[in-house]
C-alpha cells in the first residue's frame, strides 16, 4: 500500500471516529451509558461524559487539524493516475465521512430529536382536551396551578412556562422516569437550556450562557464553568389530571402541539409502563433496574420504596432524615402522595384498613391527599414532602448512591 493512501486512511478514519465519539458517550448507544448496574454511581464515574464534553468544546479545531493533515495525502491519492481503485476507496471514505458528519450533527443532535413546543398552549379546564386519566406533573405558585401531561413533556424533555409570575423549567426524562421542576434563574439571571444528550441514562441540558452541562435528575451542573452549581428545584407532584383538577379546579393544562402528533402518539403507553422500548418500559417485578420506586429525600438522607408494595399496602410509614413520613396512593393506583406525619407538636401513627386511613392517636379519618375529613382533627392537613418522586430504581440508585432501601415486610 502506498504511503499516501495509508496516511489518507489513517486521517479520514480519525475524522470519522472524532464525529462518532462526540455523540457516543452522551447518547444511548450499546455500551455508552453507565447506570443500570448495581455499582454504577453517577458521583464516581464521570470519565466518559468528561471526554464527550471536551470533544464538544474542542471539536472545531480538532476537525480543522484533521483536515489539514488529510489534504496532502488526499491530493496525492486523487492526482496519481494509477491505481484507480485508490481513488474509488478514497472517494467512498470521503462520502462516508459526509454521511457520518450529517447524521451526527443533524439527526443525532438531542435537541433536534426532541424539540420544544412550537405552538405552546396552556388552557383552563373548560378548554382542556387532555384525557382526565392521563398522568401529569403538576406545579403551583402564588395560587396558580398548572398541569403538564407526561405524554407531552416526556417527548419535549423540557417546557418553559411562567406560573404565578414565576418562570419555571418543567423537565422530564423518560429513560429515568424523572420529572423535575426548576427555576431557570442562575446567579440572578434567567438562562436558556437545550437538550444536549444523556449521562447515566439521564437527560442532560446545556445552558446558553456558559455551555455548562446539567443533569436533569438533580439540577446540578457537572461540567463546565458552572460545575457544582445547582438549579433551584421547585416542588412538583405526579398524579392523574383527574386527581390534580380535583385539588386545583382552576388549574391550567398544557395542550398537545399538533406539530408533534406522531411523537406524542408514540408516548401514549409510556406513563403506564407499557412502552415498546426496553429503556422506557417498566419491569413489573420489584427492585429491578426498570422497576418503579418512590424515592424520598430529607436533610441529606434518601430512601427508596417499592411501588408494588405501596400499591399492595396502600400506605407506608417510615422515618427519613429524622422526619416521620407517610406514603399514600390514590384509589386509581397511579397518583401518590408523600407527607410528614407531624401535625403541630404531635407525630401521628397511621393505619389503613377497610379502605379507610385513620390515625391511632385520635382515630381521625384522612384521605390519601393528606386531609383529615372526620374526627378530632377534621380540617387539618399533612404537610407534603417536597422531594418525593416516582422513578426507575436504576435512576434513583445512580443519583443517590448512599440511599437506603425499604425492605421491611
Amino acid at each position: 500500500m502506498k504511503r499516501s493512501l495509508l496516511f489518507f486512511l489513517v486521517f479520514i478514519f480519525l475524522l470519522i471516529a472524532l464525529e462518532v465519539l462526540s455523540v457516543y458517550f452522551i447518547m444511548p448507544f450499546p455500551g455508552s451509558q453507565l447506570g443500570l448496574g448495581e455499582s454504577d454511581s453517577a458521583s464516581t464515574s464521570l470519565g466518559r461524559v468528561e471526554l464527550a464534553y471536551w470533544l464538544h468544546r474542542n471539536i472545531g479545531w480538532l476537525r480543522a487539524v484533521g483536515w489539514v493533515l488529510l489534504i496532502y495525502p488526499a491530493f496525492l491519492v486523487f492526482t496519481k493516475p494509477r491505481p484507480m481503485w485508490n481513488r474509488y476507496v478514497a472517494a467512498g471514505l470521503v462520502l462516508l465521512y459526509g454521511v457520518v458528519f450529517y447524521e451526527v450533527n443533524q439527526e443525532m443532535m438531542a435537541d433536534q430529536m426532541f424539540k420544544q413546543p412550537i405552538n405552546k398552549r396552556v388552557v383552563s379546564m373548560s378548554e382542556n382536551k387532555i384525557p382526565l386519566n392521563k398522568l401529569v406533573l403538576g406545579f403551583t405558585a402564588m395560587g396558580q396551578a398548572t398541569a403538564y401531561p407526561i405524554q407531552l413533556i416526556g417527548y419535549h424533555h423540557q417546557v418553559r412556562d411562567t406560573v404565578g409570575g414565576q418562570p419555571v423549567m418543567i423537565t422530564y426524562c423518560t429513560v429515568c422516569r424523572t420529572g423535575r421542576v426548576f427555576s431557570p434563574i442562575i446567579k440572578g439571571q434567567p438562562d436558556e437550556f437545550r437538550l444536549v444528550g444523556m449521562d447515566h441514562f439521564n437527560a442532560m441540558f446545556e445552558d446558553k450562557r456558559t455551555g455548562s452541562w446539567w443533569r436533569q435528575a438533580t439540577g446540578e451542573a457537572i461540567l463546565g464553568p458552572l460545575k457544582g452549581t445547582s438549579l433551584s428545584e421547585l416542588a412538583g407532584q405526579h398524579m392523574t389530571l383527574s386527581e390534580w383538577a380535583a385539588q386545583h379546579p382552576n388549574t391550567r393544562v398544557l395542550q398537545a402541539d399538533s406539530t408533534f402528533a406522531d411523537e406524542f402518539d408514540g408516548m401514549k403507553n409510556y406513563e403506564r409502563g407499557l412502552s415498546k422500548g426496553k429503556l422506557t418500559r417498566r419491569d413489573s417485578a420489584s427492585w429491578q433496574p426498570k422497576s418503579w420506586v418512590i424515592g424520598v429525600e430529607k436533610a441529606g438522607f434518601s430512601k427508596a420504596y417499592d411501588w408494588n408494595k405501596l400499591v399492595e399496602k396502600r400506605t407506608l410509614s417510615d422515618v427519613v432524615g429524622g422526619e416521620p413520613i407517610l406514603l399514600t396512593i390514590a384509589p386509581d393506583s397511579v397518583s401518590f402522595g408523600a407527607w410528614s406525619r407531624r401535625v403541630g407538636a404531635q407525630t401521628l401513627t397511621f393505619h389503613y384498613a377497610n379502605r379507610q386511613l385513620t390515625d391511632q392517636e385520635t382515630k381521625s379519618v384522612w384521605t390519601w391527599r393528606g386531609r383529615c375529613v372526620a374526627g378530632p382533627m377534621r380540617g387539618k392537613r399533612l404537610d407534603a414532602m417536597p422531594k418525593a418522586y416516582q422513578e426507575f430504581w436504576h435512576s434513583w440508585r445512580s443519583f443517590h448512591p448512599d440511599t437506603e432501601r425499604d425492605d421491611a415486610d
